[in-house]
């Protein structure tokens, strides 16, 4: 079940039938039921050329008792200007209406949570539910690792698949690059790229969402590939490493972390050594997301 049939939800509904897919049954639900029908409509038009075959269709809550994944779009979108963070309060009462709403039909499955400020709300998505914290996953830094990826790969001539490099904790300004275990082929990136090359890189993937909401006024089809990349990940048990938005028990916050991801949802976040500054860099990063939920307490 897709929740939210804007931008983002059509954009992972169209990515999920132009990739070969375990999925097979979509159902889209939204607050304007004309335009979750409209989109069920048109992306049917699209399953006799696509490369998967599933059975899609506009539907309620009440069928989220049945599905296995809950995916979870639906919000304000975010305006020029304006960061993840603002979006805060609006969003978080649409998101504990959608949650109870999910949780009364008897839905015992896997929420993975896209919506603004992302990590926040998946950390609420949790509290809501009362779900296994290894069962409520937000799509963390994925988007923003691919980003840094496709940016390294093009400055090195190489393909972005065999970069190995990570954005960590928020999603949002906080985050930053896991340079210390950036690699190619084992190849460190600190011994590659200039520390000015990394910086630019890094600014790059941190920032490029508000270039892209600054000339077309949202982002939505990378978001939409990587989460079909989660969705897919869950369903086939493929046990991949993702930098998804999982919870630290230690500091009680969802953050972007690389973690193994299959069909129980979050296996376990690895356990990687960061250095000094890395260090610091994140519990700034954890202190952002804590004083954002705090926002939501109080």
């Amino acid at each position: 079940m897709i929740v939210g049939t804007g931008n983002v939800g059509a954009s992972i509904a169209f990515a999920l039938i132009n990739q070969r897919t375990s999925v097979k049954e979509l159902i889209l639900t939204d607050i304007d039921t004309d335009d979750a029908e409209g989109e069920a409509l048109d992306l049917n038009d699209a399953l006799t050329v696509a490369p998967s075959w599933l059975k899609i269709k506009a539907g309620s809550y009440d069928d989220a008792e049945d599905c296995d994944i809950c995916v979870i779009t639906a919000g304000a979108n975010q305006k020029p200007g304006e960061t993840r963070t603002d979006l805060l309060q609006k969003n978080a009462i649409i998101l504990h209406e959608i949650v109870d709403k999910v949780m009364a039909s008897g839905f015992d499955g896997i929420f993975i949570v896209v919506s603004n400020p992302m990590d926040a709300l998946t950390y609420l998505t949790w509290q809501y539910s009362g779900l296994p914290s290894e069962r409520v996953i937000g799509t963390g830094t994925i988007l923003d690792s691919a980003r840094l990826r496709f940016q390294i790969a093009e400055e090195l001539c190489i393909h972005p698949k065999s970069v190995h490099a990570y954005q960590i904790g928020e999603h949002g300004d906080s985050e930053f690059t896991l340079w210390s275990s950036a690699n190619v082929g084992g190849e460190l990136l600190t011994q590659i790229l200039s520390t000015d090359k990394r910086q630019q890189i890094e600014d790059f993937a941190r920032e490029e969402a508000y270039k892209i909401i600054e000339k077309k006024g949202a982002t939505h089809y990378g978001i939409g590939a990587c989460t079909v990349r989660l969705i897919n990940c869950i369903l086939s048990d493929e046990r991949r490493v993702l930098p998804v938005s999982t919870l630290d028990d230690c500091n009680d916050v969802y953050y972007g972390f690389p973690a193994i991801v299959g069909h129980e949802g979050v296996i376990r976040r690895l356990e990687l050594s960061l250095t000094e500054a890395e260090g610091i860099q994140l519990q700034k990063s954890i202190n952002t997301i804590k004083n954002t939920i705090k926002q939501v307490k109080e």
